[in-house]
């Protein structure tokens, strides 16, 4: 009995620890399975979260997209407004700026005392200086919208230099220094009205802060590209002062007022030299020693091709004196200008007569006992009429093909196409007097 008791007590131990395992397998599996189950919930969690915050993200990218769309709209608005206003504004500066050259002209002509034109000479070059000043200011408005493209072209960069040695030598002469401008006959690519106005303003930068020795100006062949350098001994640039000389209203040298002929230094010069090269591709550079003079260079690529040959240019100085007794009509909406216009063709000998549009000179030319011998009309008319229009007018209603001649603010690209296309002679306001004199007198032969 007691055998057998022991034998079962013995069986029941083993079949304890046999459950013991059997359940701590069991609890080990339910765990396992229960973690799993967490953990397949703690993913779940996770990827709603996740879900939620691309969402989230998704909407405050596409919001800021909107915002981003906006702004560019608005910017796109603001530059098309900008080259708008400037053009207008351009316009509408030069309008006035032209009626008081005009009417300094004739005033010039009714001076005679010395005291009197040495006040009208100095109103003069106050009138060349603010000219100069609206010129760069709307150029740099353009280039900021975006609206001034070169137009690259071969041309021989003696077509730019050339005019710019006469152009400087009587400012040379009159401060005593020399100016040497070497010739070339190298044909390069480029915009040569922009690039003129580099060279211009790098002459007239070297020519204001020179004060003894000279300005020189040479070409040396680089590769495929050719060096032009302006070199002048006046006092050289700090080296500090070379970068900023480039930005708009900085001078290397704000104690020299910089009168000395070329008008006010405004610190614009070779900021325009700076963006228009940039807007070319032309590099610029500045060598430079203080107290001995600054070389600036500007890197010009060769043409491959020949030059077309230039057009011929009429010789203007050859017909000076032979507009007394012209009969003129004039067609121009601004009175000031046409005051102006008035006073200076009538001190000139000139019959003249004056209409704001086509129809209105259509209407005094029925009055009038002779047809005119020239037509002087501005581009831009009231009420969106174009000069030509006006000139066509005038042209039918006196069944003859009458010489005539564009003037205008407007200094943009189309309102040279305009004029070539219609084969139209163009002054750019303000006019400048003796070359609207020399031009009617061309057009009279």
């Amino acid at each position: 009995m007691t055998f057998h008791s022991s034998e079962s007590s013995d069986d029941l131990k083993r079949q304890i620890v046999k459950l013991k395992k059997i359940n701590r397998a069991l609890m080990s599996r339910v765990e396992r399975s229960v973690d799993s189950q967490f953990n397949a919930f703690s993913l779940f969690e996770t990827a709603i979260a996740l879900d939620h915050q691309v969402r989230r993200r998704t909407q405050e990218l596409q919001q800021a997209m909107r915002s981003i769309e906006k702004a560019k709209t608005q910017a796109e608005a603001a530059s098309s407004l900008k080259s708008t206003f400037a053009a207008s504004v351009g316009h509408d500066l030069l309008q006035p700026l032209n009626a008081a050259r005009l009417a300094l002209s004739a005033l010039s002509e009714m001076q005679a005392g010395p005291e009197g034109g040495s006040l009208i000479d100095q109103v003069d070059r106050c009138l060349v200086t603010l000219e100069d000043l609206i010129r760069t200011l709307l150029d740099l408005s353009k280039l900021d919208a975006g609206v001034m493209q070169p137009e690259i072209r071969s041309f021989e960069l003696n077509d730019v230099m050339e005019p710019l040695a006469r152009e400087f030598a009587h400012f040379a002469r009159k401060r005593g220094l020399k100016l040497k401008i070497f010739a070339t006959r190298s044909t390069v690519r480029s915009d040569p009205s922009m690039l003129r106005r580099i060279l211009q303003n790098l002459l007239a930068n070297a020519l204001r802060y020179t004060s003894h020795g000279g300005v020189l100006v040479g070409v040396r062949r680089r590769g495929t590209n050719i060096l032009v350098q302006v070199c002048d001994t006046g006092p050289g640039v700090p080296e500090d002062r070379r970068e900023a000389i480039f930005q708009e209203f900085q001078r290397a040298h704000s104690d020299i007022p910089g009168q000395n002929g070329f008008g006010l230094a405004f610190g614009l010069g070779l900021a325009i030299v700076r963006r228009f090269a940039q807007v070319l591709g032309h590099p610029v550079s500045l060598a430079s020693r203080v107290g001995r003079g600054s070389t600036f260079s500007v890197l010009i690529p060769l043409s491959e091709e020949a030059a077309p040959p230039p057009a011929p240019a009429p010789q203007l100085a050859n017909y000076p004196n032979r507009i007394a007794g012209a009969k003129i009509l004039v067609i121009e909406n601004e009175p000031e200008v046409s005051e102006a216009m008035l006073l200076l063709l009538e001190r000139w000998g000139c019959d003249v007569a004056v209409a704001t549009s086509g129809a209105e000179a259509v209407e005094k030319l029925r009055v009038l006992a002779h047809p005119p011998q020239i037509v002087i009309a501005d581009l831009h008319l009231n009420n969106g009429e174009l000069g030509p229009e006006a000139v066509r007018a005038a042209r039918r209603a006196c069944g003859q093909e009458i010489p005539a001649l564009l003037v205008t603010a407007d200094h943009s690209p189309r309102a040279e196409e305009i004029a070539r296309r219609e084969r139209l002679e163009m002054l750019l306001k303000p006019v400048r007097p003796a070359e609207l004199r020399s031009l009617l007198a061309f057009l009279l032969t």
